[in-house]
Formats: structure tokens, C-alpha cells, sequence
């Protein structure tokens, strides 16, 4: 691809973004839009302007990896709040550019419109009934992007992780070299995924797909889960994580215990069951989702610091 292509990337800060702005590079010109940007910039919480700034940068492809993510926070808020804007009504609008200036839309989702309730991992065929705040405005962007008549791409994905930004990962490091103790919940199971995957497939399937042939986008257009293979408890992966930690770094910890969720009670329920089953992205791009310990010993190869 060359860089007659413009991608667009909402979101500037987020772990998700950073990453996708180096991978897509490999695709086409890319513009990360946020608050603080020149010669444009957008407030998804405050998005009167959205459409027509993001319709004059001409884009060929929109990615939103911009959402509202403090999912306690959202509980304490219900109704028309910062998550509610950014989450459900800042997607159709940006789904209302897209279709505008003839683009394709990649929007990212969550397991939290599922309800966790599930013993085998969700397909995208299976109802929805999300727990939370979050879940629900997630679950409504998603509805509004599908309305909007734009080609998209909808991805729902799960327990995102890498070396920067705020995320799991991170947490359990700083905590192993406070804490002699850590406990960590063990009932919630999810597939902990790492960013450079998730952004280098989101790239590949553009690539497959072709960002010029808009045929092509009309036959892909739907939503997909895209996330790491296998599973683990947060537990498991805290254990993963100390483990190399451990050998890496000078640590306090010297011991986790696995608790249930109701030992550590939080404003907003989170679904005990987060795996996505991947099967439709991967027979519909030719791809392969890898094992989540391929990511995570992947990341580590690559910066320690």
C-alpha cells in the first residue's frame, strides 16, 4: 500500500493507539486526531464538531481506538455521561463521517457486552447483555456504527496489556515491588491480550482486505472478535507476570494468593467469562489469533525496563 492512503486514528494517548499508529504506518499516511492535536483536534465528550473535522481530513480509513474506560467511575454516572458521549454517541458520529467521506470505519469494542455468563468462549452471534455502565454504551456505539450504513469493521477484543499506559500488566509490576503479598482474582477468565498483536493483525486485515477496493470492504463489513488464543485467570497471568518480574527486577512480593471476585468488590460487575472465540476473523482474513503466551513473551523480548 502507499501513502495515497490517509488512516485515521482517534485517539492519541491509549495504549491501543500508540501501537496502531506504528503498525498502520506500513499501510498509508497516518493522523492521530485527540484534544491537543494541530491542525485538528476533537473532544469525543464533546464531539458537536466530530463529523466535519474528521470529513475534511479526507480519510480513506477511520480507526477509533478512543474510548471511555474507567468502568467504576462510569457507575457512579449513569445516563448522559462522559461514557455515554464517548462510548455511544461519539461511534455514530464518527460512523456518519466515515460514510460521508467514503471510508471504512475500524471500531474496537469489548467483552463487556457479554455477560460472562458463558462456559464456552462467545461468538459473535450470541446475544449480548452487558453488566455495566461501560458495557451498555460500548454495546450502543456498536448498534449505532452497524446503523450508520458506513462500511465497518467492528472488533471486539479483551484484556488489553503492554509496557506502557495503564493496564494490568503494569499494575501487577509496581505492586510486586511493594507489596509482599499481592491476591488476585482467580473466578474471572479472559485471554490477556497484547496491543502489538491486536494492532498488527488490525493492519494485516486491512491489508487483506485492500484499502482500495470498496467492494471489498461492503463484503467484510460486520463485527469480529479479535483477541489473544487460550485463557487464563487474572490470577494466572499475575503469576506470570511476578514470575518474570522475579528474575528481572528487585521485588518485594513473595507470595499471591488467588481470591474469589467478592473478596475484592468493585463498583462495576465484570463478566466472569471473557473469552472470544475468534474462529470468524480468522476464516474470514486468513489469519491465525496467537496464544496469549506468544504475546506476552513476545512483549518481553522486547523492552524490560
Amino acid at each position: 500500500m502507499g501513502s495515497e492512503h490517509r488512516i485515521v486514528i482517534l485517539g492519541t494517548q491509549g495504549q491501543l493507539a500508540f501501537a496502531l499508529r506504528r503498525s498502520l504506518a506500513d499501510l498509508g499516511e497516518v493522523v492521530a486526531i485527540g484534544r491537543d492535536t494541530t491542525p485538528v483536534a476533537v473532544d469525543l465528550e464533546h464531539p458537536g464538531a466530530l463529523v466535519e473535522a474528521l470529513v475534511s481530513l479526507r480519510p480513506t480509513v477511520i480507526v477509533n481506538a478512543a474510548a471511555y474506560t474507567a468502568v467504576d467511575a462510569a457507575e457512579s454516572e449513569p445516563g448522559t455521561t462522559a461514557a455515554a458521549v464517548v462510548n455511544a454517541v461519539a461511534p455514530g458520529l464518527i460512523a456518519q463521517a466515515a460514510r460521508r467521506a467514503d471510508a471504512l470505519l475500524v471500531h474496537f469494542s469489548t467483552d463487556y457486552v457479554f455477560d460472562g455468563a458463558a462456559t464456552r468462549p462467545y461468538r459473535e452471534t450470541d446475544a449480548t447483555g452487558p453488566l455495566g455502565v461501560y458495557g451498555r454504551t460500548k454495546l450502543a456505539g456498536e448498534v449505532a456504527v452497524r446503523a450508520s450504513g458506513a462500511a465497518h469493521l467492528i472488533f471486539r477484543t479483551a484484556w488489553l496489556y503492554d509496557d506502557r499506559g495503564q493496564n494490568f500488566y503494569r499494575t501487577m509490576r509496581r505492586l510486586a515491588r511493594e507489596r509482599a503479598v499481592l491476591r488476585v482474582v482467580d473466578d474471572q477468565r479472559g485471554a490477556p491480550t497484547w496491543v502489538g498483536h491486536l494492532s498488527r493483525i488490525t493492519t494485516e486485515i486491512l491489508d487483506r482486505v485492500g484499502l482500495e477496493d470498496r467492494a471489498r470492504w461492503a463484503a467484510r463489513t460486520g463485527t469480529y472478535h479479535l483477541a489473544a488464543g487460550g485463557e487464563a485467570t487474572w490470577f494466572e497471568f499475575a503469576n506470570a507476570i511476578v514470575e518474570v518480574a522475579q528474575h528481572r527486577e528487585r521485588v518485594a512480593v513473595d507470595r499471591i494468593e488467588a481470591i474469589p471476585t467478592s473478596a475484592y468488590p468493585t463498583p462495576a460487575r465484570r463478566p466472569a467469562y471473557s473469552v472470544l472465540d475468534c474462529g470468524a476473523a480468522e476464516r474470514a482474513f486468513g489469519l491465525r489469533l496467537p496464544h496469549w503466551r506468544e504475546g506476552f513473551d513476545e512483549m518481553l523480548s522486547l523492552t524490560f525496563d
